[in-house]
């Protein structure tokens, strides 16, 4: 029985996109005007990272 694997970077493509919006977002964080402004940085962050992780690991293969 031939079994055949597909390699695919979609992981390390996800996980690098959303790591990045995690960074701005941790940049709107510290730079914000307001502490709302703030906030929704720091939700931006906590949200951007968690998906970069799960998107390692869906597409880990």
């Amino acid at each position: 029985m031939a079994t055949e694997t597909v390699s695919s970077d979609k992981g390390i493509g996800l996980g690098l996109a959303l790591g990045a919006f995690a960074v701005v977002g941790g940049g709107l964080m510290l730079f914000g005007g307001s502490q709302s402004l703030k906030a929704w940085g720091f939700a931006a962050a906590m949200v951007a990272a968690a998906l970069s992780v799960v998107a390692v690991q869906l597409f880990e293969g």
